[in-house]
């Protein structure tokens, strides 16, 4: 299985062999099986910055809104960044945190996230650690910087410092290990009038039936910045144990999102020889999903074991989009603040590999859009980066999608119905970003049907 990652590689001039092949009318072998499937790489955005981590509010690197940082967290450390924000905007920060593939962390492993003003008091806090099935996945947990009438603290303009701390319990494999991290700061303006302030209305908390029909494969992302755009619908991956894929539906003001994922029985076929039914014993939290809202903030999770036949993971309902649930007390609501892509993210755990092989096994997200869209806020300004609280992302809120969001060669691929011969052609445009975000999928087809 092909890694999905944010550049190019073996799987790009594969690609390219194969295009290569077709203009020339020749015949193009299928990529030799791997003996053991890697677990793919988390993907970081291409325009990623190097922000280094400082141990203290000294020397710490600015963070600029709009930006994505990559940056590095030893065990038992701290590390500083900095923002510099106005007395305007309020200001989100999210930091996913990596661990090394391979590794056993422990049940309590993770990160913790701050936002503190100059004198060291606290904006925010938050905590996201790995969970009973150890296994190795992205972590992310958010800060932020609210203007909000009435609050006392951190409404001032001037410097504000982002703290990231290990939560490891020294227990694990990872403790010691360095975690890389992938920073977001978003700035999000103020309303020009107040009218969209005030108590959160009331929701119809019921779960109507997720959708049903013939699945469309849709391969997810390696990463929140490359992560596969998919609307209303019943779309299915391929995962192997260890690996995290991230989908973004775009979901409008006033819209409700349910999602579901289905872990099929057995496997589709491993390099390793176990097969479908293979294997026995049981995986606490062998499948997991969250949805995370348009700023990497987690909303809601659940997980479900798997003993070799299929299981389910359904979220539980959450409420409409609207600018008023941030006054809400708690979450899933307090995070259902604004318009944009909402993440849904699945990953399989290790475990699994030991228990039943290494797959891969077939999963299915199931995605329901309930609601009707209606006029958001007015801001005074624009949100940083632009388009981050919109819907505006390539994929239609009622149920229009696409594989790969402003990607017009994916659009083509979909439409095409994933046709080997067809699609290869379009990939004399486009195979660079199809290898980049989509190798994985394409790598298979070519495989399946060499001369086509």
């Amino acid at each position: 299985m092909a890694r999905r990652t944010g550049g190019t590689g073996r799987a790009a001039m594969v690609l390219r062999a194969v295009v290569l092949g077709l203009l020339l009318g020749s015949t193009v072998p299928a990529p030799a099986a791997v003996a053991a499937p890697d677990v793919p790489s988390y993907a970081f955005a291409d325009d990623v910055r190097e922000a280094r981590a400082a141990t203290g509010a000294a020397g710490a690197a600015r963070l600029e809104p709009g930006a994505t940082y990559r940056s590095t967290l030893d065990g038992g450390s701290k590390a500083y960044y900095r923002l510099e924000l106005d007395d305007a905007s309020t200001a989100y920060v999210a930091v996913t945190a990596i661990p090394r593939p391979g590794s056993t962390p422990a049940v309590g492993d993770g990160i913790t996230v701050s936002v503190q003003d100059a004198d060291s008091r606290s904006c925010s806090f938050e905590s996201a650690t790995i969970g009973a099935a150890r296994s190795p996945q992205p972590v992310t947990a958010w800060g932020a910087r609210e203007i909000r009438s009435g609050k006392g603290l951190c409404q001032r303009a001037g410097t504000y410092y982002v703290v990231v701390e290990r939560s490891d319990t020294g227990t694990g494999e990872t403790a010691e290990d360095p975690w890389e991290l992938e920073l977001a700061p978003v700035t999000e303006p103020p309303l020009a009038a107040t009218d969209d302030t005030g108590t959160p209305r009331a929701w119809d908390s019921a779960t109507p039936a997720p959708p049903s029909g013939e699945p469309v494969a849709r391969p997810g992302g390696a990463g929140f910045s490359v992560a596969t755009a998919v609307g209303q619908g019943v779309w299915r991956d391929e995962v192997v144990p260890g690996e995290t894929v991230f989908y973004r539906v775009p979901v409008d003001w006033g819209q409700q999102l349910y999602a579901e994922a289905d872990l099929a029985g057995g496997t589709t076929g491993s390099a390793s020889g176990t097969g479908a039914g293979a294997g026995s014993g049981y995986t606490v939290d062998a499948l997991e999903l969250t949805l995370y809202n348009p700023v990497r903030a987690k909303v809601v999770a659940r997980g479900t074991g798997y003993g070799g036949t299929q299981k389910s993971a359904a979220l539980d309902p959450v409420p409409p989009v609207r600018y008023a649930n941030r006054y809400a007390p708690t979450d899933p609501q307090n995070s259902l603040r604004f318009a944009g892509s909402y993440y849904l993210v699945v990953h399989l755990s290790t475990q699994v590999a030991e228990q039943f092989g290494d797959g891969p096994y077939e999963v299915t997200l199931r995605v329901r859009l309930g609601g009707t869209p209606e006029s958001g806020p007015g801001y005074l300004g624009r949100p940083v980066p632009r388009g981050v609280f919109g819907t505006d992302t390539g994929s239609g809120p009622s149920g229009g999608s696409t594989a790969g969001g402003d990607d017009p060669v994916m659009r083509a691929v979909a439409a095409a119905g994933f046709g080997t011969g067809s699609a290869l052609l379009l990939f004399l445009g486009g195979w660079t970003l199809i290898a980049r975000r989509r190798a994985s999928a394409q790598i298979r087809v070519s495989a399946q049907n060499p001369t086509a």
